[in-house]
């Protein structure tokens, strides 16, 4: 009965030990040696788990857009039942998805930098994993409007535009070697989500209180 625990983690060793090597010399260097080296198992350990150097970086990036989505969920629902106001909703859930980058900048190096380098396989599961992003934020946005009807509905669209605005301002830190600074977003990202929620033409009367 223990086998099934001693290669779960041998995998998700060897998913740290991509993100390590990924980060101290970017995907294309990124050899399975390096990889192993890192993660301390033999590659025979490691072609028993993945078929071959990207399939490995797939699965870091996975496992690192479930940890992301995982902290906003967890801040957006604490909030919820905390009671508190839409506009401090938006700032917890930003927040979260700031400080999981922030705390671990070799994650935030293979989910923001490294996968645009990674091919075609790899640039159409960073589609996907945006597609999740938006679906988590058209579900919140849609939720914040049950207590808050005056809010804007929120399109798919919209909501991949916005993403896709955020993830620029952490990927400028990120390739600027600023990871540990992402908290300064905080305000900007915020602002942005508040500023597609509220009907053009209404005053923003919600600003922190």
């Amino acid at each position: 009965m223990a086998t099934p625990v001693a290669i779960e983690g041998a995998r998700e060793r060897l998913v740290c030990g991509m993100n390590a090597a990924v980060a101290e010399k970017g995907y294309g260097p990124t050899t399975i040696a390096d990889v192993v080296r890192h993660a301390r198992v033999s590659k025979r350990t490691f072609y028993e788990q993945f078929d071959d150097k990207q399939a490995c970086f797939l699965a870091a990036y996975d496992a690192a857009a479930d940890h992301v989505l995982g902290a906003m969920e967890a801040a957006a629902a604490a909030s919820a039942a905390a009671g508190e106001p839409w506009q401090q909703r938006v700032e917890q859930v930003v927040g979260a998805y700031l400080r999981a980058m922030a705390a671990r900048p070799e994650l935030t190096r293979t989910f923001l930098v490294e996968i645009l380098g990674a091919g075609p396989r790899a640039l159409a599961r960073r589609r996907e994993t945006m597609e999740r992003f938006a679906d988590q934020m058209v579900a919140f946005c849609d939720e914040l409007r049950r207590e808050e009807p005056a809010l804007r509905p929120v399109s798919r669209a919209l909501a991949t535009a916005v993403v896709g605005g955020i993830n620029e301002l952490v990927l400028g830190a990120a390739e600027h070697g600023r990871a540990g600074e992402l908290a300064e977003l905080r305000e900007p990202a915020a602002t942005l989500i508040r500023s597609v929620l509220v009907v053009p033409g209404r005053p923003i009367e919600e600003e922190r209180r």
